[in-house]
């Protein structure tokens, strides 16, 4: 298993579809969600891909501050059926918060987490900052994961 991070101009065509696919896979057929995933805030983000030899099994995308929320945000988790319970998604959303802090010294980061994942993101250090609402007919939380500075 390989990691690779990419803006969205770098991305190979490949790669491309099959990020879309397995978006599609998850969060339109697996989950019975009719909703427009081509929302237009792909080019401005970047992109984190699992890689099983050439194919992406895991995925998050990383949005710039001011584009979904006013803090840098992660969203679009999603892992291949084949390679869920095996800890790829706490690797991908820890990976991610982690480029975050060095790359854009993000000292925030905020989610639309699936009511279903509290606990997922709970335990990842997250925190809940709403009262449940829907998005695309199913029951969110945003929550966010302040950076914790080491004090020397």
């Amino acid at each position: 298993m390989t990691f690779k991070i990419t803006p969205f101009n770098n991305l190979q065509l490949k790669e491309l579809y099959n990020i879309l696919q397995l978006r599609a896979e998850i969060f339109v057929v697996e989950q019975n969600c009719v909703y427009n995933d081509i929302d237009g805030l792909d080019q401005a983000a970047y992109h984190l891909m699992a890689l099983d030899k050439d194919n992406v099994v895991g995925y998050v995308r990383i949005l710039p501050p001011g584009t979904r929320f006013q803090e840098a945000s992660i969203g679009r988790l999603v892992v291949d059926k084949d390679f869920r319970f095996k800890g790829l998604a706490r690797q991908l959303m820890n990976k991610a918060a982690e480029w975050l802090y060095t790359q854009w010294e993000a000292p925030c980061i905020q989610i639309s987490a699936q009511k279903y994942l509290k606990g997922f993101y709970l335990s990842l250090g997250y925190q809940i900052i709403s009262d449940e609402y829907l998005e695309d007919g199913i029951p969110h939380l945003k929550m966010e994961l302040k950076r914790v500075n080491s004090i020397d």
